[in-house]
């Protein structure tokens, strides 16, 4: 089963692991891999939690707006083989 966690749990794991809590017994208590650890680790590392909120506000902003872009240069692209034809 796939569990979600939230920033906090994340960032909170983080600093129990900078605290001096050992990793396997952080992963055994969360019920994850060492290597999700190290992943979130590498991810969420000197960040609070006000920061990690934003982070993702921003990562969800940018997909949409790459979404965005992605459609227009589609709506070009029908539009230059519309007028390229001859009628």
């Amino acid at each position: 089963m796939k569990k979600r966690y939230t920033e906090e749990q994340i960032i909170k794991a983080i600093k129990q692991h900078e605290a001096g809590t050992k990793v396997p017994d952080i992963c055994r208590e969360l019920g994850i891999s060492e290597g999700t650890f190290y992943n979130w680790r590498s991810k969420y590392a000197g960040m609070e939690v006000n920061e990690a909120k934003r982070m993702k506000d921003m990562e969800a902003e940018n997909a949409k707006l790459k979404k965005l872009l992605a459609e227009k240069f589609l709506e070009m692209e029908a539009m230059k083989d519309v007028l390229s034809k001859k009628w």
